[in-house]
């Protein structure tokens, strides 16, 4: 009786590893940003109790000073990019910001976060 071969070969197995390495690769490098989308997110849900009386000014540094809390580098975030507008009858916290991440050589990804929350007080401006 011949008996049949069966299961990957070593080069089909090598190819199978460099995939998955790509994507582990890709997975290491975009993976920290979100985590670090998540801690802005908790931020300015911590942000939307206590905004009532604040200026513009003071909101976005009370907002800098969680997010150190959070570990959101410094030079991720900027007081720029924390703008309040007036939306549904109250103040709407908004933060906007993009983050460029080198991959391989000459290729990088471009992320772009935006949040957006209800805050419960009244901001001055």
């Amino acid at each position: 009786m011949k008996s049949k071969q069966s299961g990957i070969t070593l080069i089909g197995f090598v190819m199978v590893l460099f995939v998955l390495g790509f994507f582990a690769f890709m997975g290491m490098k975009l993976v920290p940003s979100y985590i670090e989308y998540m801690g802005v997110v908790k931020a300015m849900n911590q942000e939307t109790e206590s905004g009532d009386g604040m200026t513009l000014d003071t909101l976005r540094r009370d907002l800098l000073y969680k997010l150190s809390f959070q570990y959101v580098d410094d030079a991720t975030i900027k007081p720029a990019n924390i703008t309040v507008s007036r939306a549904n009858n109250g103040a709407q916290l908004t933060v906007a910001y993009d983050k460029k991440i080198p991959f391989i050589y000459n290729i990088a990804f471009l992320l772009h976060f935006e949040k957006s929350v209800q805050l419960k007080g009244n901001v001055l401006q």
